[in-house]
């Protein structure tokens, strides 16, 4: 049925690069989530009021709380695919995470209103008038929950949204929660204990948990986050795929949305190989980047001295003191200033997020070990952040 319904209402649905049918993609889930959250609302809210039941009702504002969500959504689908303009230069793709965000804080507000009510409950109990109509209508609320999640979660899998993906788990947290009300019920028919105050504040819990999570969700790509290892991993073996191309480090991967990303890098090529041959080649490269990957990519060259023998040599050694000292450390832009009374090592150490060691305390340690080659060699070292993964 999902992909029936991406057929009939999403033209190009399988050009999912293109900025329009990405919107049209979070429009549909919008007006599916409005459509199926009223009903629910509307059946629940009936059975919660003629049958007294707390957490019926708890369960049916939820509904609406996500019919809401739905209208953000589409609203967040909207801004995220306006133009780049003066003010905003990289898009407004971000726009999407922004009314995510604005959605688990509507959760969370409400699963704490919720937990008053049922406190209320609680202390001011009522009977529940049973019903096998009530057991049917949360029946049908939780098979339409059940294809709500796999529902957000195939279309958001498919253009790569987080946000349908956390309207996915969200839906399928609504499952976990209405089960709990029908559970109630049961318990309550069977045992004549009324336990539905307290099981509206296990589905104001749930509710809470919920909106939580999507704020983790929402604010992490705002905040920043690592990319994913398999994009980087993809960026480097790009890269190194070219003739000329010796190595690379200094890789920095930005998203300003989904599907759009911007990156940075040092690419090592040969010293003694014409500049403009090289220019040409990091051209070709990024230009390559752009169109295979979509990532807008700006590359910094590194010209590495590799026809001298001792460079190289010297090279390796440190760069085994410093694999030695951490694996996860690495070595670039290594250079040798040979001098009468001393020479001078010049290089770059990758320090990996959480390193324990001060630079300073690793600086020294990497100058012990290397006055052991020679007494008369100094190291030149500057310390890089490794914002990705582990470098080249």
């Amino acid at each position: 049925m999902t992909n029936q319904l991406i057929k009939w209402f999403i033209k190009d649905y399988q050009d999912i690069s293109n900025p329009k049918v990405r919107e049209n993609y979070g429009k549909l889930a919008g007006i599916v989530g409005i459509i199926t959250n009223l009903f629910l609302f509307a059946i629940k809210i009936i059975a919660g009021t003629i049958f007294k039941s707390i957490a019926i009702t708890a369960d049916a504002l939820n509904n609406i709380s996500d019919a809401g969500s739905s209208v953000i959504t589409i609203i967040g689908f909207k801004l995220s695919e306006k133009p780049a303009d003066k003010e905003h230069p990289y898009g407004h793709a971000r726009a999407e995470y922004i009314s995510g965000f604005v959605i688990s804080l509507v959760i969370m507000f409400l699963g704490l209103e919720l937990i008053k009510s049922s406190l209320d409950k609680i202390i001011n109990p009522e009977p529940i008038q049973f019903s096998y109509l009530t057991v049917a209508i949360l029946a049908i609320a939780i098979l339409t929950k059940v294809w709500q999640s796999i529902f957000n979660k195939t279309l958001g899998k498919r253009i790569k949204s987080a946000a349908l993906a956390a309207t996915g788990q969200d839906s399928m947290n609504d499952v976990l929660a209405t089960s709990a009300v029908l559970a109630s019920t049961l318990f309550a028919k069977f045992t004549g204990i009324q336990i539905d105050g307290y099981m509206g504040i296990v589905v104001a819990l749930f509710i809470i948990y919920s909106g939580y999570k999507l704020v983790v969700e929402t604010l992490d790509p705002l905040l920043g986050h690592a990319p994913d290892q398999d994009l980087v991993e993809e960026v480097e073996k790009k890269i190194l795929s070219y003739k000329g191309v010796i190595g690379l480090h200094d890789l920095v991967v930005h998203s300003y949305g989904p599907e759009n990303w911007y990156a940075s890098v040092h690419v090592e090529v040969p010293a003694s190989q014409d500049v403009l041959e090289s220019h040409d080649l990091i051209d070709t490269i990024e230009r390559d980047v752009l169109k295979e990957l979509n990532i807008n990519l700006v590359i910094h060259m590194d010209p590495i001295v590799t026809d001298d023998e001792m460079t190289n040599i010297l090279r390796g050694q440190v760069n085994e003191i410093v694999r030695k000292i951490d694996p996860e450390l690495s070595i670039h832009d290594f250079r040798l200033a040979a001098g009468k009374t001393h020479s001078n090592l010049i290089f770059d150490v990758v320090v990996p997020t959480g390193f324990k060691k001060h630079n300073e305390e690793l600086r020294s340690e990497i100058q012990r070990e290397v006055s052991k080659i020679n007494p008369n060699y100094y190291c030149v070292i500057t310390f890089d952040r490794n914002y990705i993964s582990s470098a080249k």
